[in-house]
């Protein structure tokens, strides 16, 4: 009899059940609104990217819709060889007004944006200067393109200043952060980055996955936040959050998305978005020019959680975003008090170790401008009455 040489995985799967961090996926039954239902459990959801409520928006609906009945399910192949379509280019084009740069590429996902783009203008001779606590697309991408990798203390701009300064001056460097960081909330230093990739020739990147469509003027992200259009070389923007539907996009200088176009391997291994995906994506960038008070609920909604969590006593880190942790420390805790949250009607998921420092372990919380006033408040209700029965508050 053949022996399995995938053994080795079960025993790991068995360690993770064995400190009670293994999870089994929820199962979403039907649409992802404020209130979804999770393996047959009806909660309030704060475990979505779903900022401004668009997944089941009746404009992208419609549009969606309206694509599928003129052009089919699909494109039928990559962008590069027969799989371009006159809605893709438009995509990109009102991208690239929308964010203010020359042009735009759209991929597949956030994560092949990143992955794809600095594996793709880098190489083994170049230096890339990162963020420790950057998303898993920037490591991955970082890795694959074989530079020499540099990592500066989280949040730190006078170590990333320091990194770029000890570097060979004709060496090509790249200085990377997120805008928002997934786990934390809080936002990267972007004005102070931006002046030590100047002053030390770098390439600087952000990736604004959690700004898009929740930062800046209509959504627009940290560059425009923090005013520093013309100063960020490489902006990476999502469309699986904020715009409710699915992919990435690069915003930058003509001849780096011409060059995206060529050497990106996501792009051109990949099969282009669907016509669905495609207008429903246009529809979502209609909304933010046409409906700012979107954005406006959604900070309006950020504040009360917000606050109503630090009233109850709970330790929510340093966000200063929508995506608010409630720390709790040790891995297993972290997802008891979610499993317990859920039973009582709140989806907020555990986030443990690898994902955060084994010390850090929390449950992330991700309010939307479709929660209502009266949903938000029966989370608070349950936080509480959970947090007080497990000694977390």
């Amino acid at each position: 009899m053949r022996t399995d040489p995938l053994a080795y995985l079960g025993d790991q799967l068995d360690d993770l059940k064995a400190q009670g961090l293994y999870r089994s996926l929820r199962v979403l039954e039907g649409e992802a609104r404020a209130t979804s239902v999770y393996d047959g459990t009806s909660v309030v959801n704060l475990s979505s990217n779903n900022y401004l409520g668009l997944t089941t928006h009746p404009k992208l609906k419609q549009k969606a819709i309206e694509a599928i009945e003129q052009f089919g399910v699909g494109s039928g192949a990559v962008r590069s060889i027969s799989g371009t379509m006159a809605m893709h280019l438009e995509l990109e084009r009102r991208l690239a007004e929308f964010k203010h740069t020359e042009a735009v590429v759209v991929f597949q996902s956030g994560f092949t944006s990143n992955a794809g783009t600095v594996s793709s203008i880098l190489t083994r001779e170049d230096a890339i200067v990162s963020d420790e606590l950057n998303h898993a697309s920037i490591i991955d991408g970082a890795r694959l393109s074989r530079a020499t990798i540099k990592v500066y203390p989280h949040g730190d701009a006078d170590a990333a200043r320091r990194i770029l300064s000890e570097l060979p001056s004709s060496q090509r460097k790249l200085l990377i952060t997120d805008g928002v960081f997934s786990m934390d909330g809080d936002l990267g230093p972007l004005p102070a980055l931006c002046e030590a990739a100047e002053a030390y020739g770098a390439i600087m990147m952000v990736d604004d996955a959690h700004a898009s469509g929740v930062f800046g003027r209509n959504g627009r992200g940290t560059v425009d936040h923090f005013g520093m259009h013309g100063r960020v070389d490489v902006q990476v923007g999502t469309l699986s959050k904020a715009f409710g539907s699915l992919g990435g996009y690069v915003a930058g200088n003509r001849n780096l998305i011409e060059f995206l176009y060529h050497r990106a391997r996501p792009f051109l291994f990949s099969t282009s978005h669907p016509p669905s995906v495609t207008a429903s994506c246009l529809a979502a960038l209609d909304l933010l020019l046409e409906e700012p008070q979107l954005i406006e609920q959604l900070w309006d909604n950020t504040r009360f959680f917000k606050a109503g969590l630090q009233g109850l006593g709970f330790d929510t880190g340093i966000s200063e975003s929508p995506i608010t942790p409630v720390m709790v420390g040790e891995g297993a805790r972290a997802m008891q008090f979610s499993d317990r949250l859920f039973k009582e009607g709140v989806f907020a998921m555990g986030i443990a170790f690898p994902t955060v420092a084994r010390d850090k372990a929390r449950v992330r919380t991700i309010v939307s401008a479709a929660h209502t006033r009266e949903e938000l408040q029966f989370a608070l209700d349950v936080f509480g009455k959970v947090g007080r029965e497990m000694g977390i508050v």
